[in-house]
């Protein structure tokens, strides 16, 4: 499984970013998907996920209510929709795929991801 993450960019404060993640490789619709943020110097940490089969999210405390994670299984692709961007939020986001299939609930955890992008890089400066 490749997944290759884009969309980031340098925005101001209060604007908004879609990041898309597109995979290929291995059966997209069996598997939970995620999104983890790493600023500079930080660990990197769980942002959103969005179940298998897409009916269910799960959000960091940081960005819910500012986030939409979302998916298409006929596309293999997966969103991140940011918006009112904080400073705070820079860094870089990663995509990842669950490595359990057709888990029950949703990954938080790193471990939980079996597959992950390179990343792309989202800079909030004013």
């Amino acid at each position: 499984v490749q997944l290759q993450a884009s969309g980031g960019g340098l925005v101001q404060p209060g604007d908004s970013l879609r990041l898309s993640c597109v995979a290929s490789g291995g059966i997209f619709s069996d598997y939970s998907m995620g999104w983890f943020h790493q600023a500079p110097g930080k660990e990197r940490e769980f942002v959103a996920a969005v179940g298998w089969a897409g009916g269910n999210t799960f959000y960091s405390a940081s960005v819910k209510g500012r986030f939409t994670i979302s998916r298409d299984n006929a596309k293999n692709m997966v969103w991140l929709q940011m918006r009112n961007l904080k400073p705070e939020d820079s860094g870089v986001y990663y995509c990842a795929q669950d490595g359990y299939r057709r888990r029950t609930g949703l990954p938080e955890l790193g471990p939980d991801y079996r597959y992950w992008g390179r990343g792309t890089q989202v800079t909030v400066s004013s």
